[in-house]
Order: structure tokens, then C-alpha cells, then sequence
């Protein structure tokens, strides 16, 4: 079967990862790549399936739940991972819950109760992830840095497991250095995973310890929306 243009860019992609890790001495296999599926027409990401990707991200709960499980593709691909990479309204937990593997995007206590809440209500566990505005953007979501060890602490006395830290670093500012200071933050609360790196910018997350790299524009090519 002829491979596509989209399987073609995760070809080079896993390849880019692979060299990057080669160069700084990382392992490949401790990186995830997190293809991010948002917006994107169901015959790109079938295209994915079909080359064997399996882990996707999703930033808008309503659209993933239309793309993965009202299409079928759920049912078809059951072994898909999928992330949410957006902010989270407490409303939308329970379908948050229900749907995604993780979600990367705890930003406050009142969400952590109603994470929780739902997480024992449906016997579910995703792994959950704390995003950190590392730029204190206002526009933008995430719990600003010095208040991540209060927020932190809440989780902890609550019962829900934190097991990583995710960023979207400022788009004028070099990505490395929040790159840095993520890692840093991580390793002062000795946490597991550190979601970090888009397209244009994960080869400078690798050498920073990134697990999972969130890569949509470079594998999917332009959104269509």
C-alpha cells in the first residue's frame, strides 16, 4: 500500500525524534509522541490510525467525543490514547472523565474536586498532568508558577494523583527557557512526566527531559478550520 503524505510527516517525525535523541543521549522510547488531532478532517487522523499511531490530543471535550466515539473511530481503534490538551471546564468532567486517558490541563482546586468526584463515580483514573502558565499569560490557562506548590498541596490532601507538569510557552519568548523552567519545577516535586514542545519547537524539549511532545501542524499539516 502507498503511504500517504500525513504517514510520510509521522515517518520524518519519529525519525527527528529519534536523531534528537541519539544527539543528546535520551531514549526514544521514554517520549510519546501526542499527535493533536484537533480540527482536523477524520481522513487525516484514519490516515494516522493506519500508519500505527495510536496517542492523540484533543483540546475541545465536545469535539473530541464527535471525532472519536460518535464517528466509531473509538470502537474501530480501541487501543487509541487520548489526551486533553485544552483547558477544561468543570462542566464538561463528567465527558472529560469518561473519554480521555489523560488529561494535562489541572489548573485549580475547584476543578481537582470535580475531577475527582468523577473519577470515583466512574471507577476511571486517567493520568492527570498540571498546567503551568510559565509566561503568566493572562489570555492563557494554567496555574501561574507560585502557585503551583498551594495547588499542588491541595491535590495531594484531596487523593488526586498528579503525575506531571504541562506547558505552552509565549510565542515571543524562546520556548527553551520555559522548557528549563518546567523541568525544574518537576524535579523540585518529583514528578514523572513533563509534557512540553509542539512542532516548531520539541527538539529543544527533548534534551529538557520532555515525555510527551504535542505535534499537530508538523504531522497534520495546516488546520482546515
Amino acid at each position: 500500500m502507498m503511504e500517504t503524505n500525513i504517514q510520510n510527516n509521522f515517518k520524518e517525525i519519529d525519525s527527528k525524534v529519534r536523531r534528537t535523541c541519539r544527539k543528546w543521549n535520551e531514549d526514544p522510547d521514554h517520549i510519546e509522541i501526542v499527535a493533536v488531532s484537533k480540527k482536523q478532517p477524520i481522513e487525516r487522523i484514519i490516515e494516522a490510525l493506519e500508519y500505527g499511531h495510536r496517542t492523540f490530543g484533543e483540546n475541545i471535550v465536545q469535539n473530541a467525543q464527535k471525532m472519536w466515539v460518535d464517528s466509531g473511530l473509538k470502537d474501530r481503534y480501541p487501543d487509541v490514547k487520548l489526551h486533553l490538551i485544552g483547558s477544561l471546564q468543570t462542566n464538561k468532567v463528567k465527558e472529560a472523565v469518561a473519554l480521555f486517558d489523560c488529561i494535562e490541563t489541572i489548573d485549580r482546586p475547584t476543578l481537582v474536586d470535580a475531577v475527582l468526584k468523577e473519577m470515583k463515580k466512574q471507577k476511571k483514573t486517567p493520568l492527570c498532568f498540571i498546567q503551568v502558565n510559565t509566561g503568566e499569560e493572562e489570555q492563557k490557562s494554567g496555574v501561574v508558577p507560585s502557585e503551583l506548590s498551594s495547588l499542588l498541596q491541595y491535590t495531594e490532601e484531596s487523593g488526586l494523583d498528579i503525575k506531571g507538569l504541562m506547558c505552552i510557552p509565549p510565542h515571543n519568548e524562546p520556548s527553551g527557557l520555559h522548557f528549563a523552567f518546567l523541568k525544574k519545577l518537576a524535579d523540585e516535586y518529583a514528578l514523572e512526566y513533563l509534557s512540553m514542545g509542539m512542532s516548531h519547537d520539541f527538539e529543544k524539549a527533548i534534551p529538557l527531559k520532555a515525555t510527551h511532545i504535542r505535534i499537530g501542524t508538523a504531522l497534520f499539516g495546516e488546520r482546515t478550520d
